[in-house]
């Protein structure tokens, strides 16, 4: 959105100093950009409508927590601290923690 208004107050400034022909190419581009997010949006929105998600978590002792095939670590927890890290998409790490849990979540077609 920022990036159009920019355009468009580009497009304006231009006519000061463009021939007619220039600022119709302008505003041309800025429709068929219009209709490029427009598309992109309807793409998005039906995508989604035919997506689930689905989360579980998962619990291990030490320092380390792993999320089960297809599943994607998003937050973890640890025993006595705050500090975490996710490794490799799927492994929660804590550092030297006696517990380590990890939230895994996996997006998938209804």
């Amino acid at each position: 959105m920022k990036s159009a208004t920019l355009l468009l107050l580009l497009l304006l400034l231009t006519t000061l100093w463009c021939p007619s022909s220039a600022v119709l190419a302008g505003l041309r581009m800025i429709k068929d950009l219009r209709k490029d997010l427009l598309l992109k949006t309807i793409i998005a929105s039906a995508s989604m409508e035919k997506a689930t998600k689905s989360c579980t978590s998962t619990n291990s002792s030490g320092s380390y927590a792993n999320c089960q095939s297809g599943y994607l670590a998003v937050s973890c927890s640890c025993g006595n601290s705050a500090s975490w890290e996710i490794k490799s998409e799927k492994t929660c790490h804590c550092a030297n923690q006696d517990w380590t849990s990890a939230r895994c979540c996996k997006i998938g077609k209804k």
